[in-house]
């Protein structure tokens, strides 16, 4: 059985276009089946695009980027920014990319990569939704392979649900990075940004 956090989707791709408003900007941005939340922008991803510190000519790094509402609404919001979108799914990845051309984002990159296999560069900060679902194991991997990816000062900001696994996610970034802190909530959701000072 194939996940959205699979490589391969095994489903046949049933097309469809949906809108958001984020960051004071209307989106359109292509999903289907195969994909995280499809019907729309989910809670945690609205949370964590809306309350992202983001400052000028950062790299960016949205990790599991799904069918791409983060990156590309931060890319288009902050025209300065360099935004590198990954993802496992090559479905998402495929749907990213229509995406980036449907709201004529310059500044914004795709990549298949399963976490950091694929990536040789650091960034600024990652934006992470991790797929909670895919279970525990995967997003503490995410968490630690993110240091290693970060400038100095750079920050991770993840969005999770406090009470299911999101407790357990903002510990382990404290115990990787020595540090967090939670920046905003709503709906259930915190985001949670750790600092690599080290």
């Amino acid at each position: 059985m194939s996940h959205y956090f699979s490589k391969e989707q095994k489903s046949p791709l049933r097309l469809s276009k949906i809108t958001a408003n984020l960051r004071n900007n209307q989106f359109e941005f292509y999903t289907g089946s195969g994909v995280f939340s499809l019907k729309k922008v989910d809670k945690g991803t609205i949370l964590l695009i809306e309350n992202s510190t983001i400052k000028p000519n950062w790299k960016i790094l949205d990790l599991g980027c799904g069918y791409g509402p983060v990156g590309i609404s931060i890319a288009k919001s902050f025209p300065e920014t360099k935004v590198l979108m990954t993802d496992v799914n090559k479905r998402a990845i495929k749907l990213a990319k229509m995406s980036i051309e449907l709201n004529k984002t310059a500044n914004v990159e795709t990549k298949c990569s399963d976490k950091f296999e694929k990536i040789d560069q650091n960034f600024d900060t990652i934006l992470l939704n991790p797929p909670q679902t895919a279970g525990k194991k995967l997003c503490f991997e995410m968490i630690e392979e993110s240091k290693s990816h970060l400038e100095r000062n750079g920050l991770l900001q993840l969005v999770a649900r406090h009470n299911k696994g999101g407790k357990d996610l903002s510990k382990k970034m404290n115990e990787v990075f020595g540090n967090v802190k939670e920046t905003a909530k709503g709906s259930g959701y915190r985001i949670y940004v750790s600092e690599k000072t080290n």
